[in-house]
């Protein structure tokens, strides 16, 4: 139980970060951005376990005709997807949705090897 709650807020902070880094998404700030961050959290984390599967099953002749390269998109569709149902996070286009998508699997990473 520790250990999820331990990954919920890790979600969480590297959510915050990835809308720090990427120009073109914007978490709330103050205590509202800190909410809308832990809910984003789990909603990525629900959209990652029953939408991605079925996108990248899909896609599975896209994703080999390039290479690996259209799992980028898929990733920018998901983080995409959080931003329609999370309302405090906005993003201006899709673009930076693909970018959140890779920035935030790099930071989530890097936070999970080091806790």
């Amino acid at each position: 139980m520790v250990q999820l709650l331990i990954s919920w807020v890790l979600y969480a902070a590297a959510l915050y970060a990835t809308a720090s880094f990427v120009p073109g998404l914007a978490i709330e700030k103050g205590g509202k951005g800190i909410t809308s961050a832990l809910i984003g959290a789990v909603v990525l984390a629900l959209i990652n376990a029953i939408v991605y599967p079925v996108l990248k099953f899909f896609t599975f002749p896209i994703t080999l005709l390039t290479l690996g390269l259209f799992t980028f998109v898929l990733m920018g569709f998901c983080f995409w997807l959080l931003t329609v149902f999370v309302p405090g996070i906005k993003s201006n286009g899709f673009l930076p949705c693909i970018l959140g998508g890779v920035v935030f699997a790099l930071l989530s990473w890097v936070l999970h090897r080091i806790f």
